[in-house]
């Protein structure tokens, strides 16, 4: 693996790491709505303020999200809005999965 691969598969790695938490989920899925700002984030998520600028952190570190000065006030905004794209992927399969799992429950009850 040569150093310019390993730069490349080390930043896929960060952006999966940061998107490895239900709460970031979360965020990621509100943020393609519209951006918000902490405080928004905080009552939709229901965790105090320290915890939601944690996972705010760690999702602008991947590069996932950016962040926005307004007034006294700091607004988030999705910046990489392909994470939808794998995120609908995931459920599609997953989906997929149950329904072909379902049909082998029926054929053997049926046998």
């Amino acid at each position: 693996m040569n150093f310019i691969n390993r730069d490349k598969l080390s930043l896929r790695a960060n952006v999966f790491k940061a998107l490895s938490h239900p709460t970031r989920l979360f965020i990621v899925d509100e943020l393609a709505k519209a951006s918000r700002c902490v405080g928004d984030l905080t009552k939709l998520i229901g965790a105090d303020v320290s915890t939601v600028s944690k996972h705010l952190s760690v999702l602008k570190s991947a590069g996932i999200v950016r962040d926005e000065k307004r007034g006294m006030q700091v607004y988030y905004a999705l910046q990489m809005p392909c994470v939808l794209s794998f995120s609908t992927c995931i459920e599609q399969v997953a989906r997929e999965s149950a329904e072909w799992h379902l049909e082998l429950t029926r054929e053997h009850v049926e046998t």
